[in-house]
């Protein structure tokens, strides 16, 4: 544990906080000792402190603009992203290591941790937790492209179709790791199912996949 703090940069009070943000439901299913709580409680706290951050470092931009920030940098690819560059991996605790390979539960790991710095401490350090981890990828081409609903919407219009419709067609996984299947479709022979851990980034996966199928 000394060492993994040194990694993270964060002395926790309570220890006992970090081992839980790093331990997998695999190994426990007492959700007072695995992730699963802290995730839940990181998942929003990772949010609220992303959108501080860009509201300060982008004063210029428009609400639509630091929305298409906040969905790339908050995404489970990012999260995932963030727990590799750290290199915690051999920290995580679960029963098949096989687990590790998958992005939603380094995402997980990721949103634990913050939500344990939250907990242990106050909502400063859990900005700063961010802050320092996500700094490189906060730069000024974040967010520059338009996003893939945004990108369908406007094939569709130039297409003289109406606007993409997006049906939630599934929701599995536990109340706390919720995965949602959403449909969108140009038409009956021509659509795309999307996944995430919410609407929103389901059916920007949706979007993306329909626009690769469209070429």
């Amino acid at each position: 544990m000394e060492q993994l703090q040194q990694i993270l940069k964060y002395r926790f009070n309570d220890v006992r906080l970090l081992q839980q943000a790093l331990t997998h439901s695999s190994v426990t299913g007492n959700e007072h000792r695995n992730y699963e709580r802290l995730e839940f409680l990181g998942d929003r706290v990772l949010g609220m402190t992303m959108a501080h951050l860009l509201f300060k470092m982008f004063p210029n931009d428009r609400e639509g603009v630091l929305a298409q920030r906040h969905v790339k940098l908050v995404c489970a690819d990012m999260v995932a992203k963030v727990v590799q560059g750290l290199g915690i991996e051999p920290y995580i605790q679960v029963k098949d290591k096989e687990t590790l390979k998958s992005t939603n539960v380094l995402c997980d790991i990721g949103e634990a941790i913050i939500g344990a710095i939250y907990i242990d401490s106050n909502i400063e350090n859990a900005i700063r937790f961010v802050e320092r981890n996500w700094r490189d990828m906060i730069d000024m081409e974040t967010g520059s492209e338009k996003d893939f609903k945004t990108q369908l919407q406007e094939r569709f219009h130039a297409l003289k179709l109406p606007s993409p419709v997006y049906e939630v067609v599934d929701k599995a996984g536990s109340e706390h790791e919720p995965i949602f299947t959403v449909k969108v479709a140009k038409d009956e022979k021509i659509f795309a199912f999307g996944h995430g851990k919410n609407k929103k980034l389901s059916e920007q996966d949706a979007a993306e996949q329909l626009l690769q199928i469209m070429g």
